[in-house]
């Protein structure tokens, strides 16, 4: 094999992990040296694998994705992006004709070794073992990160020498003694250590001047891997294996892996491993001792597949450890051929056009000029991302970090899903969820978007199906959204956004079916046994009406009957029962037949109306509010309980007499008191005359001010209409002015608090209006009307002059009258003719 002695051993190439300058090494030495077999850095059980990397289906950024068999969830990613070097090494064997093989760690030793350890934290998805040459292994991510070559932000533990340090003498470092074992908390960056040997105080900029900013030479292709391999040898001897057992573990696999495959090849292996563990693989070790090392390591059974990714979950942002600040700068520079500063400044100005940014080709012109001159200043080979960064803000953005925010999020992190051919391995649940995607064309997008349905629809409400079914299988792609413009229930937006991570959830719902519809209707009746509260099963009848489980709900329906007759807290009953009457207007929606449920609602509201009144007594004042939003939750659920389910219209007649007790107890609180008096009077059962009377009562002098005032509260208060109410009807204002200015002093600071919470709520126009009439003072306001006086628009007639001045308006806006012919402008100071304004 050319480039390589014969007793040099394997070409090993070690790399930075995503990174293009590494991947371009790669291909140029690839091309060079002509290996037969090319080892890389990955689990074995991913070898069956290696050729859909060719299918035209396949496109970067793409992950293997490792999960054990019998508990899904517990999992690991190695992601690869179209600049990683080892997606480079693949694709070059591919397209050559000559074997690609993993030789890292198996994943069935990685997954097992996490029972006893580390897990991310997202969402259960665990990740392999971690260690300084490990790179990908955080954040339930692998293979080795980008951070250090061939590390992922990893710190490595400085050594102290000492006896027993069995790790040191495997590694082949330290001194030859048997000693060196890791300090406790000491950490180095083995890049940050490189950068300020050549005097950088900043690691990256260090490695993009000398790495990523340099093209491929006429030069000898392997000499960048040999001074990496000098350098990465010396930090070796220096600090170590860093303590790291598992690295220790997985470096005597590898160098297994590599003694076969010469054993198999001869002399023309090459391997692409992280940097870091170049100098453990070149040491010559005993097949004894590495064979130790691997003697007796847990196991599981577990299986690999493809799945896409995303450049937003290859940064670091994500909280992938492994990952890159900019991972679509690092496309960019890895496709470009020439002129990347360029190039990437008319990307730039592209997508702040598209978003209605005035940006020219001076501007483009201008910002190259500024990256360049300052890369000068700085005394970088090449324009980086911070130079055209700063230039981009002072020339395109005129020093705004708001659409640079933009430029940020769209170019440097960028929105890029990969995406895996259909033969790529799945569990069952997948291959039918894709299939219902490609059905329905709802295609998954890494950039987040929001989909407007019509439930009147039959593709819409298949699809709002499907994601209310995602949703109780636990796989978030879709998350409910408040709806702009149309209202009903006939309407849902949705917020969409695919992430790798929903790949694991996808398998751990397989244990429930294979499809989603059977893999949902299983899992709600799981959930519906196993539910503990009674507005969880509530709230899960709802889910399986949206999302169309006919088959779940007599179960849930039969639990939901059971854990309601054995409930008597009012407050939970009374909480249960809006979602409840929510899923038969549902159904009503979807077609779902919900007697069953509709005699389920009858039944608990029939229980909340013998409790309440008993539950609202002698409340402090946090569970009076709280019982007064039950009160206004259940008047709303029986008002459409009435409409929605035919046969229970005599609910609305128990409520309202439920009703009247609470508002003349004198032992209700009296928010709930005034609410309930509002409540009937804006269902025309109470006649003003007597809410008048009520309130007269309330607001009289032998009344405590505090409740008054939650009376006042109650009745007036929380975004209720109260104030358009007060504007409207004089006497309820006059009763309100003369109950507060006869308030005692020593009292008027104690209710002045929920007076101000009361009246603030209130729209400026209300409060505005308010305050007019108060200052007028009884009586004052027909006087005025009568003389024409006081201010504009607070007469009690109408004031036709400046109704005639906005009928030609009208007409423009309402069109044309009933006989569809235009009718002529009404002259000013005329009325006739608004009957054509309608």
């Amino acid at each position: 094999m050319s480039g390589e002695n014969a007793d040099a051993g394997p070409l090993l190439l070690g790399v930075r992990h995503h990174g293009p300058g590494s991947a371009r090494a790669v291909r140029a030495v690839l091309e060079e040296v002509r290996p037969r077999v090319v080892l890389i850095e990955g689990p074995p059980e991913a070898d069956a694998l290696i050729p859909l990397a060719a299918e035209e289906d396949m496109r970067p950024p793409v992950a293997l994705l490792a999960h054990a068999v019998d508990e899904p969830g517990r999992s690991a990613f190695w992601p690869l992006a179209g600049f990683s070097p080892e997606w480079v090494a693949i694709r070059w064997a591919l397209e050559h004709g000559v074997p690609a093989r993993f030789i890292d760690l198996p994943a069935a030793h990685t997954l097992a070794w996490e029972r006893d350890g580390e897990s991310d934290g997202e969402g259960g998805v665990t990740r392999p073992a971690a260690g300084p040459g490990d790179g990908g292994r955080r954040r339930g991510t692998a293979p080795d990160g980008e951070d250090d070559p061939g590390t992922e932000d990893e710190r490595l533990p400085v050594r102290a020498e000492g006896p027993g340090d069995e790790a040191g003498d495997e590694a082949g470092t330290g001194d030859g003694d048997a000693g060196a074992v890791p300090a406790a908390d000491v950490r180095v960056d083995p890049l940050g250590v490189l950068a300020a040997t050549a005097g950088y105080d900043d690691a990256e900029r260090w490695w993009e001047d000398v790495v990523e900013h340099r093209g491929v030479g006429k030069g000898d292709p392997v000499a960048p891997f040999t001074a990496l391999e000098e350098a990465m040898t010396a930090l070796r001897e220096e600090y170590g294996s860093g303590g790291h057992h598992r690295d220790l573990v997985r470096e005597a696999h590898m160098r297994l892996r590599i003694r076969a495959a010469r054993r198999e090849f001869g002399d023309g292996v090459a391997v692409v491993c992280g940097a870091w563990h170049v100098p453990a693989l070149r040491r010559g070790t005993p097949v004894a001792a590495d064979r130790a090392l691997l003697k007796g390591l847990p196991k599981v059974k577990a299986d690999m597949t493809w799945v896409p990714w995303t450049h937003h979950r290859l940064s670091r942002s994500s909280g992938y450890g492994a990952g890159i600040d900019s991972p679509g700068w690092y496309g960019h520079l890895f496709a470009a051929q020439d002129r990347p500063v360029e190039r990437w400044l008319t990307k730039v100005a592209g997508l702040l056009r598209a978003e209605d940014r005035v940006v020219s080709s001076a501007h483009v012109i201008e910002a190259v000029r500024l990256a360049e001159t300052l890369a000068a200043m700085r005394g970088r080979p090449l324009a980086g991302l911070r130079e055209t960064t700063d230039a981009v803000r002072a020339v395109m953005c005129e020093g705004s970090d708001v659409p640079l925010a933009l430029v940020h999020d769209r170019l440097v992190v960028g929105d890029v899903l990969g995406e895996v051919p259909a033969t790529a391995p799945a569990v069952p649940l997948q291959r039918d969820l894709a299939r219902i995607q490609r059905r329905l064309r709802l295609k998954p997008q890494a950039a987040g978007r929001e989909l407007e349905l019509d439930l009147r629809k039959g593709t819409d409400a298949e699809r709002s199906r499907l994601l209310h079914r995602l949703r109780l299988l636990g796989i978030g792609w879709g998350e409910p959204a408040v709806s702009h413009g149309a209202t009903g229930t006939f309407r849902e937006t949705w917020r969409l956004r695919w992430e790798p991570e929903l790949s694991v959830r996808v398998a751990e719902a397989g244990v429930w079916g294979t499809t989603v519809h059977a893999a949902a209707t299983a899992r709600a009746e799981t959930d519906a046994v196993a539910a503990r509260s009674l507005d969880t099963v509530t709230g899960l009848a709802e889910h399986c009406l949206l999302a169309g489980l006919s088959e779940a709900l007599p179960t849930v329906t039969r639990v939901l009957a059971d854990r309601a007759a054995l409930d008597t807290d009012v407050g939970h009953l009374a909480r249960a029962l809006p979602a409840l009457v929510r899923s038969l207007r549902y159904g009503d929606v979807r077609g779902t037949d919900t007697v069953a449920l509709a005699g389920v609602a009858a039944g608990l509201a029939e229980r909340v109306f013998v409790g309440l009144p008993r539950a609202c007594a002698a409340l402090d004042a946090d569970a009076a509010e709280e019982m007064r939003s039950h009160v206004d939750a259940v008047h709303g659920a029986v008002g459409l309980l009435g409409e929605s389910a035919p046969g229970h219209g005599e609910l609305r007649a128990r409520w309202r007499s439920v009703l009247r007790r609470l508002s003349t107890r004198d032992s209700v609180p009296g928010v709930i008191r005034g609410r309930s008096v509002r409540l009937l009077l804006d269902d025309g059962e109470l006649a003003r005359d007597e809410a008048a009377r009520l309130m007269g009562l309330v607001l009289s002098p032998g009344t405590p001010p505090a409740d008054a005032a939650a009376w006042i509260e109650g009745f007036v208060g929380r975004g209720s209409g109260g104030g358009l109410l007060l504007v409207h009807d004089e006497r309820l204002l006059g009763l309100v002015d003369a109950w507060l200015t006869g308030v005692p002093a020593e009292a008027f600071t104690d209710v002045l608090p929920l007076l101000r919470r009361t009246f603030s709520a209130y729209e400026p126009g209300v409060r505005r209006t308010l305050g007019e009439l108060v200052r007028r003072g009884p009586g004052a306001r027909a006087s005025a009307t009568a003389g024409h006086a006081g201010t504009a628009g607070f007469a009690t007639g109408l004031d036709t002059a400046r109704t005639d001045a906005v009928l030609p308006v009208l007409r423009l806006l309402l069109g044309p009258d009933a006989d569809g012919e235009e009718p002529d402008a009404a002259p000013p100071g005329t009325t006739g003719g608004a009957e054509g304004a309608g």
